[in-house]
């Protein structure tokens, strides 16, 4: 039986058929184009909990897309197990003439891309790769000099200076749709056949929109709930950072679009400094002696330190996959420099409940909260989550709602008093930073 000629879209952290670059140029090649997503058992063996939200939410992605490729006459293939060993199956099924794909810049993902590459090469398969989930990547947005920014005020200042309208300006993958391959439906897995079951978590929708005229106001009060929930949607690309850069842009919402770009700073900062994965930014912080006391992160993970915006931060967090960012900045300093426990503990379990999870930006957080990252907080600067809350949760709305123990009077006691914890903690830094 003749194979057919194809190309194979591989679609990744890009869930979407509009405004998608590696889309736009497989469909514009004029070879049929296959899309393709691939359970990888290499990140599903990972995952902790069976029912994973994030799984859930690419499972119903994936459920969407094939609905509307089924309506142009072709559909979507999806395969679950590791890469290397599917694309040597594919090769197999299918005579490939390209395969096409968006950039990916973590760690993992950069090994495995190169992997598949070198595989593809031997067959002599062109792999086409474009940028898609950011504006600027890599080198892109430099010094004059030619070395990486690693300070985020100046690499806003020339994002925004290099920024034109083609920068945002949609791919027309509309164009092309007559050029998918066309096909029957072909088999979809059921989350139960990847291992996973359904989710008990609320996926958010994508109406960012309606945030941004409140956003630069309202934006540190978590009881307030402004903030857009975009973070899912860019981390597994259900929108094109294009369409929210313009909108930020016709919006005038300056703060919002300086997030966005806080989003890039940090996918930067990863590319040119990938040690930070395992690693402080500063390596004189790897010196600290940490407490990791276990008894007193668990008691962090449940939201039980007897501090009501930490802990009411912990429970959103643990309900929902989501906590408000003033309060992950609070929760995480808590966790540093009162308990005294490595930042990559928090990292790792923000990583395991957050649906917006972004390796670069989770590591890039966690660092600047300990003080040990670029561009962060100076380590000495403790937050106190008691002033905290009466700044930003005056009414203590935020807390009423996620740990409302503390208004019936039900708390546990404070896990350790703020001065004597801000002591201890400027005692063990100041011995690792000056030996």
């Amino acid at each position: 039986m003749k194979k057919e000629n194809i190309c194979i879209c591989w679609l990744r952290r890009d869930l979407r058929l509009s405004d998608h670059a590696a889309l736009y140029h497989a469909l514009k090649s004029g070879t049929p184009v296959l899309p393709l997503f691939i359970f990888d058992t290499d990140i599903l063996s990972q995952l902790h909990d069976p029912n994973d939200a994030r799984v859930n939410f690419i499972h119903k992605t994936l459920q969407q897309l094939a609905d509307q490729l089924a309506a142009l006459g072709s559909s979507l293939l999806i395969k679950h197990g590791q890469p290397a060993a599917i694309w040597q199956e594919l090769l197999t099924s299918y005579h490939i003439e390209g395969v096409y794909a968006n950039h990916d810049y973590e760690p993992y993902a950069r090994q495995r891309d190169q992997h598949i590459a070198e595989l593809l090469e031997k067959e002599n398969i062109p792999y086409h790769t474009y940028k898609d989930q950011v504006i600027f990547e890599k080198k892109e947005i430099i010094k004059d000099d030619g070395s990486p920014y690693t300070v985020f005020t100046p690499y806003f200042r020339k994002w925004q200076k290099n920024l034109t309208p083609f920068q945002v300006k949609p791919y027309p993958v509309d164009k092309y749709v007559d050029n998918f391959y066309k096909s029957t439906i072909l088999p979809f897995p059921s989350l139960k056949e990847l291992g996973f079951g359904p989710t008990s978590i609320p996926l958010p929708s994508l109406n960012f929109e309606d945030t941004l005229n409140d956003y630069e106001q309202r934006r540190d009060f978590p009881g307030d709930d402004v903030t857009s929930r975009i973070g899912i949607h860019l981390r597994f690309g259900t929108v094109s950072i294009r369409h929210a850069v313009g909108n930020a842009l016709e919006q005038g919402a300056e703060k919002w679009l300086s997030e966005l770009v806080w989003r890039e700073f940090y996918m930067m900062i990863l590319w040119h400094f990938p040690q930070i994965v395992h690693s402080c930014f500063k390596p004189a912080y790897d010196r600290i002696r940490w407490r990791n006391n276990e008894a007193e992160f668990e008691a962090w993970c449940s939201g039980n330190t007897g501090y009501p915006l930490v802990d009411a931060g912990m429970r959103q967090l643990n309900a929902t996959g989501f906590m408000h960012n003033r309060v992950r900045m609070v929760t995480a300093s808590f966790l540093t420099k009162h308990l005294l426990i490595d930042w990559k503990w928090g990292e790792a379990y923000f990583a395991e409940k957050l649906l917006d999870y972004e390796m670069a930006s989770n590591i890039g957080g966690w660092q600047w909260a300990c003080g040990c990252g670029n561009d962060a907080a100076p380590y000495f600067r403790v937050f106190n989550p008691e002033l905290q809350a009466k700044k930003f949760d005056p009414k203590n709305v935020y807390v009423n709602r996620w740990a409302p123990a503390y208004q019936q009077q039900k708390h546990v006691p404070p896990i350790v008093e703020h001065a004597f914890a801000r002591d201890r903690m400027l005692k063990a830094f100041k011995e690792a930073l000056n030996p």
